[in-house]
Formats: C-alpha cells, sequence, structure tokens
C-alpha cells in the first residue's frame, strides 16, 4: 500500500477514534519487538470531537470482574444464545434481556464496526456541581489587579449558572472570603508564614466532618445547595452569589503591606494553596473542581517559598539547579508535589496562571497542573491579550452550552494476551490498579493499568506504551490475527452527569513474513512525539547531555535496523518513504526548548514542557519542528524549508512554532514598507502581500491554547532571533560565502551542526553500527 493511502488511513483512525500508533502492525513475538527500537505506543484523545456523535443514554455490557471490559465490534456474539465473548479474558457472558432482539439486521451500536469509539451517558448524577475556586494574588501593580479583576468578573457570565465558585485571595497574609454572609464583606485570614495542616486549615474555616460538629437546626426554606456541607458558605452557586463575588472582587486592593526598594513583596503563595485545597477536600471530595491560581510574581515567605524578599538574591536559573547551589528548591518541590498528589487524590484540578515579566516558580509548582491535568499559562502581565483570551478559552461551550471540559476522570487501559501497558506519560497519576494487562517494564508512569485525570478537556492527549507479551510468534494461519487495546475514560461531564467513554483499536499482528509488514506500518510522526515525551520524561531526572545521548543512540539503532546499506558504505544508506523525515524531527527535537535550556529560565522550560506532554500529534510536532510558509509576489503562499537559506530578500516569511507567530519581513521587504509603498497607487500587489500573513496568522491563533506570542520582526531587527533559532544552520559564519550556498542567504551565527552534517554523521554510525539480523 502507498504511504498516501496509509496516511488516510492513520488520519481516519486519528479522526474516528483519536488514536494515533507508532507501529499500526503488532511484532507477534518479543525478539521481533526488541528490535523495533520504538516502542509500540498510542497517542489517545479522550475526548476527541467527533463528525459523527456516538452518545447514547443506556448503560453499557460489560464483562464480569475483574475483566470489566465493555461490549465492543471485536466481540463474538451468539445472537441465539444470546452470548457474547470477551476478546479480552475469553469468558463467555449473557447479553441483558433488552437484547433480545438483536440479529444480523439489528445489531446494537457498540457492536458496529464503524462506532469503535461509544460514549454513554450513565445514570449516575455527580455528587455536586463543576466547582471553580478563584486563588488571586493582590500583590501586583494596580493596572495588571485591575485586567485580573475584569477578566474574573467577566468569566461569571461564561461559568454554568449552577457551578459553585469561591473566592481566596493572598499577600501577606491568605483570605478566604464567606460569600455566603451577605450582611458585609466577611473573610478568614491565615498568616503567611505558618505551614498549616489540613485538619487546622479545617477546623479555623469550621468545616469539620458533620460527625464531630454539633448539628445546626435546619431552617425551614433553605435551599438543598446550602445545605449539602460546611463548605458551602464558602462556595456557593453563581446564581446566589454573583452580587457577592462581583463585590469582593471589585473592592480587591493591593496587599496593603509596605514595601521596601530593595525588597520583593511578602507573597504565601504556599500557604494560599494549602488553604484552597484543604477547603475542597473537606466538603467536596471526588467532586469535579478547578482551583485557579492567579500569581503575580514568586512565593517569598511560608511553605513553598521560591525566593526570599531580597531583591538582591536572585532568582534560582538552570545553571544553579545544575550545581545544586540553591536555598529552598527541594523543599518548595517537595512540599507542591505533596499538595499536588492529594489534590489528585480528592479529583481536583489547579490551574496555574502567572502574570509577571521575571519568574513566580511555576519551576516549582509544575507538578499542580501535571500531576492534575490542570492548564499552565505563562504571560508577561495579566493585562495581556494573550492572557485574556487564553482565560476565555478555558470556558469554551458545546452545541449543548455545556463546558469544553471534564472532570475527575479514570483512565484505564485493558489489552488482549498479545500486549501488555508498560506505561503512561501525560498529565496523570498512578491509581495503581494490577491487572493482565500491566507489562514488566515500566515506561512513564507504569506498573498499573488505570490512572487519575483530573482534568481532561477536548485537546488532552496521553501517551501509552506497551511491550509485547508472546515468546514466540504465531503460528501459520489463514487470517491475520488481531492485539486488541481498550481505553475507558470515565468522567464527570459538565451537565451534572458521569459519562463512560469507550474506545477498542484493533491492529494485525505481524505474520510470517514479520520485517516488511511491520516496517510498511511505521507513523513517523506519532512516534517522533510518543519518543519526543519520553525525551522529556527522563530530561525531569537525567542530565540534559544524557538524554541527547538516548536519542541519539535510539536514532542510530532504528535507523541501522531499517535502513537499506552496506556496512561501512555510507554513501549506500537508504531509508523507506515513511521513516524519511523521522531523523529530520529527531534534529529538530534535540535543538528545541525542550531539551535545550540554554537562553529559557526554569520557568519557560517547565511551561513548554507541560505543553508538550498535553497536545495531540499535530500539535505536538509543530512544536518540536516549527513550520514555514514564504510569501512572494509571484506565486501563493507555500511551505519551504525551515532552513536559512529561505530567507530572501523579497520574501515574507511565518513561522508557527505553536507558542510563537512571527511574521518576518526579508531585508529589501521591510525598506519597502518603511517608505510607505504600500499606501501608495499603484502598489495594491505589495499591500496585499503584506496582510496575506497576518491574515493566515489570524487564522492560526483563532483555535490555538493557549494563545501564541505574535511577532512582527524585520531582517536585521532584534526580534528575529526567534525566527533564527529554530532555523537549520545551513549557512553559518563558518561555511564562508563561496560555494553552493547562495550569496544572499542569511548567515547564522552558531556552533551547532547543520542537518546536512547530521545526517552524514548519522549515516556513518548506523552503517558501522550493524543490527540487522
Amino acid at each position: 500500500m502507498e504511504l498516501e493511502q496509509l496516511k488516510d488511513q492513520w488520519a481516519a483512525a486519528e479522526d474516528q477514534d483519536g488514536v494515533r500508533l507508532s507501529w499500526n502492525v503488532i511484532p507477534s513475538s518479543r525478539l521481533e519487538a526488541s528490535r523495533l527500537v520504538v516502542p509500540p505506543g498510542v497517542l489517545y484523545t479522550p475526548l476527541k470531537e467527533r463528525a459523527e456523535n456516538t452518545l447514547v443514554q443506556y448503560e453499557p455490557v460489560t464483562c464480569k470482574a475483574p475483566c470489566r471490559a465493555v461490549l465492543n465490534p471485536h466481540c463474538q456474539v451468539d445472537a441465539r444464545a444470546k452470548l457474547w465473548i470477551c476478546p479480552f479474558c475469553l469468558q463467555r457472558n449473557q447479553l441483558p434481556p433488552h437484547y433480545k432482539d438483536i440479529g444480523p439486521n439489528a445489531w446494537p451500536l457498540e457492536l458496529t464496526l464503524g462506532y469503535s469509539t461509544m460514549e454513554y451517558k450513565l445514570a449516575r448524577p455527580a455528587p455536586a456541581p463543576p466547582i471553580f475556586l478563584f486563588v488571586v494574588d493582590t500583590c501586583q501593580e494596580d493596572d495588571s489587579l485591575q485586567a485580573l479583576r475584569d477578566s474574573l468578573i467577566m468569566s461569571l457570565s461564561l461559568i454554568p449558572q449552577h457551578a459553585l465558585v469561591g473566592l481566596v485571595t493572598y499577600g501577606t497574609m491568605t483570605q478566604v472570603h464567606e460569600l455566603g454572609y451577605t450582611e458585609c464583606a466577611k473573610s478568614y485570614v491565615f498568616r503567611g508564614t505558618k505551614d498549616y495542616s489540613a485538619k487546622q486549615v479545617q477546623e479555623m474555616l469550621g468545616l469539620l466532618p458533620s460527625s464531630l460538629r454539633p448539628q445546626a437546626p435546619m431552617h425551614p426554606g433553605q435551599a438543598p445547595q446550602q445545605r449539602m456541607g460546611p463548605g458551602s458558605r464558602f462556595l456557593l452557586p453563581v446564581s446566589q452569589c454573583e452580587f457577592q463575588l462581583t463585590s469582593a472582587l471589585e473592592n480587591l486592593q493591593k496587599d496593603p503591606w509596605p514595601v521596601a526598594n530593595d525588597k520583593r513583596p511578602l507573597r504565601c503563595t504556599g500557604v494560599a494553596l494549602s488553604v484552597a485545597v484543604g477547603l475542597l477536600e473537606t466538603s467536596f471530595q471526588n467532586a469535579g473542581g478547578r482551583i485557579m491560581l492567579f500569581s503575580g510574581g514568586p512565593a517569598t515567605e511560608g511553605p513553598g517559598i521560591v525566593v526570599g524578599p531580597e531583591l538582591r538574591e536572585a532568582m534560582r536559573s538552570h545553571h544553579d539547579i545544575d550545581k545544586d547551589n540553591i536555598k529552598y528548591y527541594k523543599k518548595a518541590i517537595k512540599f507542591y508535589e505533596n499538595l499536588a498528589k492529594r489534590t489528585a487524590h480528592n479529583g481536583h484540578i489547579i490551574d496555574l496562571f502567572a502574570g509577571c515579566l521575571d519568574q513566580v516558580g511555576l519551576l516549582e509548582m509544575k507538578s499542580l497542573a501535571n500531576l492534575t491535568g490542570g492548564h499552565m499559562i505563562l504571560t508577561d502581565s495579566f493585562t495581556s491579550s494573550m492572557f485574556r483570551q487564553s482565560f476565555v478559552k478555558i470556558f469554551d461551550k458545546d452545541a449543548d452550552d455545556n463546558l469544553l471540559m471534564g472532570f475527575n476522570a479514570n483512565f484505564e487501559v485493558l489489552t488482549t494476551k498479545e500486549l501488555k501497558v508498560t506505561g503512561l506519560i501525560g498529565h496523570a497519576t498512578s491509581l495503581n490498579k494490577k491487572s493482565a494487562s500491566v507489562g514488566e517494564t515500566e515506561i512513564g508512569v507504569g506498573n498499573t493499568c488505570a490512572w487519575k485525570i483530573c482534568g481532561v478537556d477536548p485537546s488532552t492527549s496521553v501517551a501509552t506504551y506497551f511491550e509485547v507479551a508472546a515468546q514466540a510468534g504465531p503460528q501459520h494461519q489463514q487470517a491475520p490475527q488481531k492485539a486488541l487495546i481498550q481505553f475507558l475514560t470515565y468522567y464527570q461531564h459538565s451537565s451534572g452527569q458521569f459519562h463512560l467513554k469507550v474506545t477498542t483499536i484493533a491492529r494485525d499482528l505481524s505474520g510470517p513474513t514479520g520485517d516488511a509488514s511491520i516496517a510498511h506500518s511505521f507513523d513517523q510522526e506519532a512516534a517522533a512525539v510518543l519518543m519526543a515525551r519520553v525525551a522529556v520524561f527522563k530530561a525531569e531526572v537525567d542530565d540534559g547531555p544524557d538524554v541527547l545521548r538516548w536519542v541519539d543512540r535510539m536514532l542510530i539503532r532504528l535507523c541501522s535496523r531499517f535502513a537499506d546499506y552496506r556496512k561501512d558504505d555510507a554513501t549506500s544508506f537508504r531509508l523507506e518513504k515513511n521513516f524519511t523525515l523521522y531523523p529530520q524531527f529527531m534534529f529538530h527535537l534535540r535543538r528545541s526548548q525542550f531539551l535545550q535550556v540554554f537562553n529559557n529560565s526554569p520557568d519557560e522550560t517547565a511551561f513548554y514542557r507541560h505543553c508538550l506532554l498535553r497536545e495531540d500529534t499535530g500539535n505536538s510536532l509543530i512544536m518540536i519542528q516549527p513550520t514555514l510558509d514564504s510569501y512572494t509576489f509571484d506565486e501563493p503562499a507555500k511551505p519551504v524549508l525551515l532552513d536559512s537559506t529561505s530567507i530572501q530578500p523579497t520574501t515574507i516569511l511565518l513561522l508557527d512554532t505553536f507558542f510563537h507567530i512571527l511574521i518576518f519581513h526579508g531585508e529589501t521587504v521591510a525598506e519597502w514598507r518603511k517608505a510607505g509603498y504600500q499606501d501608495q497607487e499603484g502598489y495594491e500587489n505589495f499591500k496585499q502581500l503584506l496582510e496575506a500573513p497576518k491574515e493566515d496568522a489570524r487564522d492560526l491563533i483563532a483555535d490555538r491554547f493557549p494563545l501564541p506570542r505574535f511577532i512582527v520582526c524585520d531582517a536585521g531587527g532584534s526580534q528575529a532571533r526567534f525566527l533564527l533559532s529554530k532555523l537549520n544552520p545551513s549557512t553559518t559564519h563558518t561555511t564562508g560565502a563561496w560555494g553552493a550556498v547562495p550569496q544572499n542567504a542569511q548567515t547564522i551565527f552558531t556552533d551547532d551542526v547543520s542537518l546536512q552534517t547530521f545526517m552524514e554523521h548519522l549515516m556513518k554510525y548506523a552503517t558501522r553500527w550493524n543490527i540487522s539480523p
């Protein structure tokens, strides 16, 4: 089958089921699998929006415990005896009575081949409406605090009226606002320097469990919503407390504590988060909720402190962390990790919004978002459109006016006996569930077949990795044998019901021909993203150079295994079509901000890695290898090589790195624009040329989350560095101006090797490393 047809098949599988696999034929033996280098893996987007609605209003038919697999198109069904055989555990199960009329002409949807993904709306209602608890930093400049106030007040119109909202503000102290008290503004104050235990927070807020609390008399006519627990004084439906909350937000003042010129404001971020987590975990355990932290600077006092209040004490850099020359780092990491684990255990989400020119400590706090499936957004200020539009996008709704977000999800993977799951890399925590599907090795978060994903939305993608369990290959047979994987996502829908999303995928096992069919099934784009996630996961614990060596070693082994060549003859090296781009992806991954921390702050590195671990194949590839389009007078816009030779004086370039969208004017175009030719009669085509990339940039920005930074720059300008740092440096100060390189190509001052040199070394090592059978 041609590569284009295969690509269409993979794209169709992604549209229908939200899956992309590194190998679309599974090796039938362990030995065969060990030679693949890239492990079998699946990128799965559980809540991917599909063209056709697969939501049904009845309960799923499940296999007996402990298997609990859901009825799917790959089950054997005996319509006459009303039995079905589970392909995962081979148990026979009775179909329920309401399936009595099924037969060849009346199959239910879940047994129809086109419905490999089904979503069941379960009868079980959620224990409470969605919860939104704002945690707001008041140690900010007035304009930034004003902009943040406006955004929060505006969000009250986007949050469903029945959803619960609450407000915690912090500076030198932490205040929990009691919205249920209408006579006047009332709040509970916590000292910013004290490390409060969960029990202390709950005692101070009067949140003791009902068994330990004296019974308050029930007032006639009291709404059930207000009766549901002690936390309802602080968390009320929007419809009931909109006035009080709006007033509290409008009256927010900058923290009154005086700040000397040589000091940072005292900011107790750790206490504020600890109080917010304590507030939700007492009254709303296992109910969907978001704690949204808006931080305007680093924590400078109390638990979770990132930097001291003295301005002469600089924020930690990557260099300080490498040298282990850092005062608060390890203690802060431990504090926030413990908080993140508690939050994930309760099923709640923590979103981190940073609005500050300096760092706020996202590196230390990253586990809060990474373990709970929360968002992380890094901006210069809350006044920026990047923050405002990204914040609004969180509250996007579907056609039925429900928020496009799921809460408190349990994610489980089942496999047939040929495969075992080795782990997951994404924003999830392990549920430590053991089953026959769990493998011996571990990639990412392993030794389990179930994970907790507290926050999930239509763009949340998780990477699951597998190993082949069978020792020997299959016997010769007529029909190819298939390996099955079932993904079960059980989550709280924002409408208030629990849903179960079930995706069952089947892939052929390699037959006697083995190698050829496996190599043909390689999806280099999915494989690049799956390996990038492993590299980023390793980079969190290993040294940078070790991770780069691992990336190189894996690439050399893959090319040595699947390329055609004569041993020790680099000129004979040839790769199949569906492998040719993979080395290029790895070249750009090595140079990317995910693995190279130079020129990025630790907070930026944490933010970039967070985004890579949640996006699907298409968006992740843009992050790894940005796209570059060229605009000229004579022809329509076209993609060009991400190479320094693409910079020409009379062209405009549009670069999309996912985080930045940059329009770059070549030298001559920039001079014409400065001369104002576009405003003169007879130069309409030049005006159109300047407008075309802006229109395309608007389309790219429209559905991107978080909103990318938009940059317009000219050749030779300081902002052009964003483009130059991403280009393959095929023309550097060392290549000279002569030879094959065009004289007008941009010179890039770097010691990095070019893609051509990288490929030459790769061919040399791959042909020498002969691991072919």
